[in-house]
């Protein structure tokens, strides 16, 4: 089997020749710069300066040559930023800092700093609707997005990879929290319902836009697209059933039947912690892949939830736990945790093997080669 012959099974709820394994086909499923750097020193291959695939999370380009000694079987292809946005890195004393498309404000510690934490939020002080008509909203068709788009789809898809499209931003209600800020964002559903309803409905219409667009460009040749809403935390939801039900599945349920008018793609769907009271929502939305399934959070027991919505939704991740293994155990404890997770999730097909979430810093490339050798190991079917 190739990779796509290899994925499209176990997406269709098939046992393939062995269990596909994805690093850096989503921003979901990547490695930071420095565990990269660390891992293709280990493996021997030349050093070379690492690019950046997601700035906000410093996570690298998987490259070929890290992808072909690997034998992953998905790749990225990711969208582009609109012409008229310019990243700017600024000096802000102990601070590297940006300013987003979304005029939102990052900032990451020159000392000791992992990743860029959003401290300045546009819509912070609105109260209501007329306080943001004047907020100029980045434009998701524009042409410089999508310029070799295609090329690039089609380049992996006769690679005989499965091909990944990323999205325009994060989720509906994520965006809603970054645009307001988390205090004013939790607040806003019992004091400002209608500006809810005005910016995830806005941001319902961009994604729209945006997935119009880009599968009408390359659509032929992709197999999954990425959505994502963080909606839990290590131990319960972030947000009540009723308030998920009320004010978000409508508008995922919209955009998911709206993508997939479009084109005939999988939605990969992205809810880091305790997300499973959601898991049937979010089924009935029309998701068709969870990650990154966090066994590690309230739960998230991995034979639980392959006996109750195996049937139903495809589990990508949840292969090794990087809270709590990956980059503190010793190899033998990743062998175990991998073991473990494919021995609950891989029977019947509908599993691809991936970290839950991305490869942090810290982990070692001892323990990251001990997860491949485990999962070369025992994912043959």
């Amino acid at each position: 089997m190739n990779s796509r012959e290899r994925v499209l099974a176990a997406l269709n709820h098939q046992e393939p020749d062995r269990v596909p394994f994805d690093l850096g086909g989503t921003g979901a499923t990547g490695i930071h710069k420095t565990a990269y750097r660390n891992l293709r020193q280990y493996l021997g291959l030349p050093a070379f300066e690492i690019r950046t695939e997601d700035i906000i999370q410093q996570l690298a380009v998987v490259d070929e040559d890290v992808a072909e000694h690997l034998q992953t079987d998905c790749r990225n292809v990711a969208p582009r930023s609109s012409a008229i946005y310019n990243l700017v890195l600024r000096d802000e004393g102990d601070y590297t800092a940006y300013t987003d498309e979304w005029s939102i404000d990052w900032r990451m510690p020159k000392k000791g700093g992992f990743y860029y934490d959003m401290h300045r939020h546009p819509m912070a002080d609105a109260e209501t609707i007329d306080d943001i008509r004047d907020y100029v909203w980045p434009d998701p068709t524009d042409p410089h997005r999508f310029e070799g788009l295609r090329e690039r789809a089609k380049a992996v898809y006769d690679q005989g990879k499965i091909v990944i499209l990323g999205g325009l931003c994060a989720g509906v209600t994520e965006m809603h929290s970054w645009l307001r800020g988390f205090v004013q964002y939790y607040m806003d559903f019992h004091l400002h319902p209608g500006l809810v309803e005005y910016i995830m409905d806005k941001v319902v219409e961009l994604k729209m836009a945006y997935w119009e667009c880009a599968l009408a460009e390359a659509g032929e040749y992709v197999d999954v697209v990425m959505e994502a809403d963080d909606m839990a935390g290590q131990n319960r939801l972030l947000i009540s059933p009723e308030t998920y039900r009320k004010y978000i599945k409508p508008r995922h349920t919209k955009l998911f039947s709206f993508i997939k008018k479009q084109a005939p793609v999988k939605i990969f769907f992205h809810s880091c912690g305790a997300i499973r009271p959601l898991i049937g929502d979010l089924i009935e939305s029309g998701i068709d892949i969870l990650n990154p399934v966090q066994k590690s959070a309230a739960g998230m027991d991995l034979m639980e939830l392959k006996r109750e919505f195996g049937k139903d939704v495809f589990f990508w991740g949840g292969g090794v736990d990087t809270q709590q293994v990956f980059g503190t155990g010793t190899p033998q404890e990743v062998h175990d945790d991998v073991k473990r997770s494919i021995d609950a999730l891989a029977p019947g097909g509908g599993f691809v093997f991936g970290t839950v979430h991305n490869t942090q810093a810290d982990v070692p490339p001892e323990n990251f080669m001990a997860m491949w050798e485990t999962l070369r190991a025992h994912g043959a079917y």
